[in-house]
């Protein structure tokens, strides 16, 4: 009986084992070290978070999945969204990696994850999130772009629904509070009130811009944004209203996609 044991033992701790040295695989040099590894999910909240079996916290880094209500879509995909995140995240124990800042002010631990896959890129590739930069992080932003265009031109997903889909610059009213992705032509780049303006219109008055706040603009230190005049860009993020007017503040150069 003891070696049918040790047998069971021998053979959970090989396919422990297997399963992270196929993680570790997965992992590129721009996901940071390894910050838990092994991990096993036990649930997945409604927001998102991976409750870990040691009752830690983990959010998802660089992505956004779908919110139903908030997002102006349908509940079907968002509750998709989690089953599918559920179901990877469980598929075997994950690797968590992080770079500073590490947690949230809540303390959960805001990570990229990795088991048999590369769980944000498989969300993306699926439609089944966005790509969310955050103003502190930025980690592996030119691959999660990567999958997210990927299931954009199969019209995968959140693709397929209007409310998701990129906006122009014109399609903009009645957005304020939602996070919005936004294609246009930059027709101005100039400084007003401290804060630097990339506008997509001719009328600043009234018309959509990006706005970089004095105290966001040390991030953009060594980007030329002059160059952006006359571009075709894509950017995204929550969209603010000031004197009746929407805009989107840009902290993070990451944000920001050239489209020519």
């Amino acid at each position: 009986m003891r070696i049918i044991y040790a047998l069971i033992l021998a053979a959970m701790c090989s396919a422990l084992g297997a399963n992270a040295a196929l993680a570790q695989r997965f992992i590129p040099d721009c996901a940071g070290r390894a910050e838990i590894s092994n991990a096993r999910v036990i649930r997945v909240e409604r927001n998102g978070a991976l409750i870990l079996s040691d009752g830690r916290a983990v959010l998802l880094e660089g992505i956004r999945l779908p919110q139903a209500g908030a997002d102006g879509g349908p509940r079907y995909l968002a509750d998709r969204a989690l089953s599918v995140l559920a179901e990877l995240a469980q598929q075997g124990p994950v690797t968590f990696t992080a770079t500073p800042p590490k947690q949230d002010r809540y303390d959960r631990v805001r990570a990229q994850g990795f088991n048999q896959t590369w769980l944000q890129v498989a969300l993306l590739e699926q439609g089944l999130a966005r790509v969310a930069i955050s103003p502190d992080r930025e980690e592996c932003s030119p691959e999660l772009y990567e999958a997210e265009g990927k299931a954009r031109a199969r019209r995968a997903g959140i693709w397929a629904i209007t409310s998701y889909a990129p906006r122009t610059p014109q399609a903009m009213k009645g957005t304020t509070g939602t996070f919005q992705v936004v294609e246009g032509w930059v027709t101005n780049v100039g400084s007003r009130d401290g804060r630097i303006f990339i506008d997509f219109g001719n009328d600043w008055t009234r018309g959509f811009s990006a706005a970089i706040a004095p105290e966001d603009r040390r991030a953009f230190r060594g980007y030329d944004l002059e160059s952006l005049h006359a571009k075709h860009v894509r950017i995204r993020g929550i969209v603010q209203e000031a004197r009746g007017r929407p805009h989107i503040v840009l902290s993070n150069p990451a944000q920001i996609e050239l489209l020519n």
